[in-house]
């Protein structure tokens, strides 16, 4: 049994090695050197209390035992304002989300009550100028592709570069 953690949890999709490293590597190129504390990732839950990590890793183990990995299609580049994000779609993963956001439903803060809308951000917190050309640049090369979700990775969030805690891998083969 785990031990109560004393930061809040941070649930992510783990992505296939392939499409981590492209779009980490998209991050070293775009994302603030100084902000940059992070590789690329899919948040699905954002704060969860760290004294439920027992709780939360029982609940993902046993989703994980029942979810094959995730083919994810790569749809879009959204604008954010102040950053630019790649769009990802997947309904069983928003089936997965709901199912998690009801269980969890007491410790839920606003933002992790909201849909699902799943993405990888690789710029954020520059000049709106900057993420719109940047913007601008990736949509006119976008093509669309898939990535695949492995599993959950829980993390502990210690203020600037979080701190991993475990994986927990889908059940059953990698989609080809």
């Amino acid at each position: 049994m785990l031990a109560p953690v004393s930061a809040p949890l941070i649930i992510t999709l783990t992505l296939n090695a392939e499409a981590h490293a492209y779009y980490t590597g998209l991050r070293q190129q775009h994302f603030p050197p100084e902000r940059n504390y992070l590789q690329a990732h899919v948040t699905l839950f954002h704060h969860l209390p760290g004294e439920q990590v027992a709780a939360v890793q029982q609940q993902l183990l046993g989703v994980a035992a029942r979810t094959a990995p995730l083919l994810l299609q790569v749809t879009g580049v959204r604008f954010l304002g102040r950053g630019v994000a790649y769009t990802l779609e997947n309904t069983a993963l928003q089936q997965l989300h709901r199912q998690l956001q009801t269980a969890w439903s007491e410790w839920l803060l606003p933002q992790d009550r909201q849909p699902l809308r799943p993405h990888i951000t690789v710029q954020n917190k520059v000049d709106p100028a900057q993420a719109r050309a940047l913007h601008e640049q990736l949509a006119t090369d976008f093509a669309p592709s898939t990535v695949t979700g492995l599993g959950f990775t829980v993390w502990a969030y210690e203020g600037g570069p979080w701190r991993e805690l475990f994986q927990v891998p889908f059940a059953g083969p990698v989609p080809a």
